[in-house]
């Protein structure tokens, strides 16, 4: 399926430095902000008092975020549990306030509210709990870095993995450095969405990289730069096709979703945005500036040469 149909290969390559440096400043503004300001850690990871409240009737998850409010607690995470009239309520820690004290209080203005409120249970998590959370989650990101460096060095050549991972990297970061700049709740919704996009991203990376690997097969005449620009230009429509269809719906979870997927499709819809970008204008160029040629690529015997204005020559995704 091809909608968008390009005739003429767009040299990308011609101002990759330029985007590459867009990029570098990027991120390291990502980085000094994640330095001086840092993460606003939700409960799951500070620790903090739990309630899973139960109503009659479907609650109004709106009505109770602002009787929470009225208590003077910031930083509330209010969201159904189950069904509809289940409410999982996370409040943070409060110095001079026992967890005992916390949820009393907030289960008496709810009552005052809603005399049908009635509260199931009630739990605290300690910090400890909440920095095993935050290992954990580094340990997942990190695993998930080296699973894909494996997976591409297997599937295609060292410099594509480094390339590759440079590029991921730089949208995991970036996505933080969003967080850490306008200082959004980073809770574990947030690192799932950020382990994601790291999968997200190295598909359309996966993509890009064989379709260079099928040009260098095909037209023997190219050099690298051809190479790479013709593999992005005939891949613009199945790029244009997939993410645009993906941002549509993480769109919608951030229009619709309500308070619960808020800051999830948030990071969904940065990563994406930042995904397909690094994957044209970081990944590719990283790996040309590091020397990919046809010889790391092609193992066997030589193709036969193709003319590369033919518009029957490879396939198009």
């Amino acid at each position: 399926m091809e909608f968008f149909k390009i005739k003429r290969d767009i040299p990308f390559m011609r101002h990759a430095l330029i985007f590459n440096l867009v990029s570098l400043i990027t991120f390291l503004a990502a980085v000094f902000f994640l330095f001086t300001r840092g993460l606003h850690l939700s409960v799951e990871f500070t620790g903090g008092t739990l309630m899973e409240v139960s109503y009659s009737q479907p609650a109004d998850l709106n009505v109770v975020r602002s009787t929470v409010a009225t208590l003077g607690l910031s930083d509330v995470q209010v969201q159904n549990f189950g069904t509809a009239r289940d409410v999982l309520i996370r409040m943070p820690v409060q110095k001079g306030v026992s967890s005992a004290q916390q949820s009393d209080r907030v289960m008496a203005a709810l009552k005052v509210v809603d005399p049908t409120a009635t509260m199931r249970r009630t739990e605290f998590v300690g910090p400890q709990v909440g920095e095993e959370l935050a290992t954990d989650g580094l340990k997942a990101l990190a695993s998930v870095v080296v699973g894909i460096m494996i997976y591409l060095a297997i599937r295609f050549e060292w410099k594509f993995a480094v390339a590759a991972i440079i590029a991921n990297l730089h949208d995991v970061i970036i996505i933080l450095g969003f967080f850490a700049f306008f200082q959004w709740e980073f809770s574990l919704p947030v690192l799932a969405a950020v382990l994601a996009v790291l999968g997200y991203s190295v598909n359309e990376s996966v993509v890009i990289f064989d379709r260079i690997r099928e040009n260098f097969r095909r037209y023997r005449k190219m050099n690298t730069m051809q190479i790479i620009d013709s593999a992005i230009t005939s891949t613009i429509s199945r790029t244009i096709i997939t993410h645009g269809s993906t941002q549509l719906m993480v769109l919608s979870m951030l229009v619709f979703g309500g308070a619960t997927l808020h800051y999830f499709a948030l990071a969904l819809t940065i990563g994406i945005l930042f995904g397909i970008y690094s994957s044209v204008f970081v990944a590719a160029a990283i790996a040309m500036w590091l020397g990919i040629q046809r010889e790391d690529l092609i193992k066997g015997g030589a193709k036969k040469d193709e003319d590369p204005n033919d518009p029957n020559a490879g396939a198009t995704v």
